[in-house]
């Protein structure tokens, strides 16, 4: 195909803010996980695709399959939907402890 660019598991976008290697980033209406640091306006590897693991709001269970969004003012995963993105669903159940930071998302690179 004369056409084809580039297998779309992973794009380079300027990053709206600086992130770390694993940090969650939106950009319009992509979201993905860089794949290295990057300052403010700098390139980064972005995986669209996968299963990852990602900071998200303590003290609020999640079910497998629940429905996760990305809290971009806060820059973390929560399953409440007004004002944050569609970003994938839960794959582990996760406790409502405050400790519970850390939820396992697969992205939907779909949107």
């Amino acid at each position: 195909m004369k056409n084809y660019v580039q297998p779309g598991n992973t794009i380079t976008l300027t990053a709206p803010y600086a992130v770390a290697s694993g940090d969650g980033l939106l950009v319009g209406s992509i979201f993905g996980i860089a794949a290295g640091a990057a300052a403010i306006a700098e390139p980064v590897e972005t995986a669209l695709v996968g299963v990852f693991d990602i900071t998200k709001v303590g003290s609020q269970a999640w079910t497998v399959g629940a429905r996760v969004y990305w809290d971009d003012t806060n820059k973390r995963c929560t399953t409440v939907a007004t004002d944050n993105t569609l970003i994938g669903l839960a794959v582990e159940a996760v406790a409502s402890g405050a400790g519970d930071t850390i939820g396992r998302v697969r992205l939907n690179a779909s949107f």
